[in-house]
């Protein structure tokens, strides 16, 4: 084995380690990374110091992991690469709902609910309903669509955050759209909130200045039969810190008035005291290629 001082013979002699690889895909994506990190490395010029903080760093990551804590999805999200990752992958035809990230709380299986069904356990907030309908890109409504519902509560936190506060389940809920491809359910308006900052990833974002909040959100994921499901967010109007995001989810076509409503017959309708905060929008899904 040879090498100059920059360390291109151990660039070359790694790539050639790839030549077995029988997945094609695996071996460019495994090419790509092994080449700019080791570029990073030479443009950098990382220390040994730096490079044991950097494994130091990883460890602690996967030693945070939890069955409801994803730290490495927490870390991914503050760098922009799940939004970036988003991005490149998100080109839908003109109208659909635009994706953003999934984030680090989608760790518990949701309930399934009922349409009209309170996902607000706890139910000590301002009511909320959130309702519209699934469509196809087309507008021709998608009867049958399943959406996977979960979101912080008033107070910025999600049921796992806090298990002997909040019952498991509360603010999640898996709902199917009706023969009109409609849905409707109560909720509470969710409060903007800090990302965990216990962990490593708290650790990165004050070394660097960074504050951790996230603006208010509910979170979706929508399916449907021949249609390309959708992750994504609706956040709500005139929240703190939409242009901060956290991890940059915020798109501006998701952000939703989660309006003050004063009428006694529709508050009945959706057996909720009144007056109550009415959010109203669509989720239009990309059929498949």
């Amino acid at each position: 084995m040879t090498t100059d001082a920059t360390g291109a013979g151990v660039t070359e002699e790694a790539l050639a380690s790839l030549h077995a690889t029988a997945d094609p895909r695996l071996r460019e994506v495994l090419a790509g990374l092994i080449g700019h990190l080791h570029d990073f490395v030479r443009e950098t010029r990382l220390t040994q110091e730096e490079w044991e903080k950097a494994i130091a760093f990883l460890t602690a990551t996967g030693q945070t992991c939890t069955d409801t804590r994803q730290e490495f999805i927490l870390l991914s999200d503050v760098l922009g690469l799940s939004m970036l990752v988003e991005t490149i992958n998100g080109d839908r035809v003109p109208g659909a709902t635009e994706s953003t990230v999934l984030g680090p709380f989608h760790m518990t299986e949701s309930p399934v609910r009922e349409l009209g069904d309170d996902i607000d356990l706890v139910g000590s907030a301002e009511p909320c309903v959130v309702s519209g309908r699934v469509l196809s890109a087309d507008g021709t409504p998608l009867p049958g669509a399943v959406l996977d519902v979960w979101q912080a509560d008033d107070q910025g936190f999600y049921d796992v955050q806090q298990p002997d506060a909040q019952p498991a389940g509360n603010g999640r809920g898996l709902f199917t759209a009706d023969a009109e491809g409609r849905f409707w359910f109560r909720t509470c308006v969710p409060a903007p909130y800090p990302i965990p900052t216990d962990g490593p990833v708290g650790d990165l974002l004050r070394a660097t200045g960074r504050h951790p909040y996230r603006p208010a959100h509910i979170h979706f994921i929508a399916g449907a039969e021949g249609h390309t499901p959708v992750t994504t967010h609706i956040f709500v109007a005139g929240s703190d810190y939409l242009d901060s995001d956290a991890v940059f989810a915020v798109k501006h076509s998701l952000v939703q008035d989660f309006a003050r409503t004063d009428d006694p017959p529709l508050a009945a309708e959706f057996g909720i005291l009144n007056p109550f905060r009415h959010a109203r929008f669509d989720l239009v899904l990309e059929p498949n290629a």
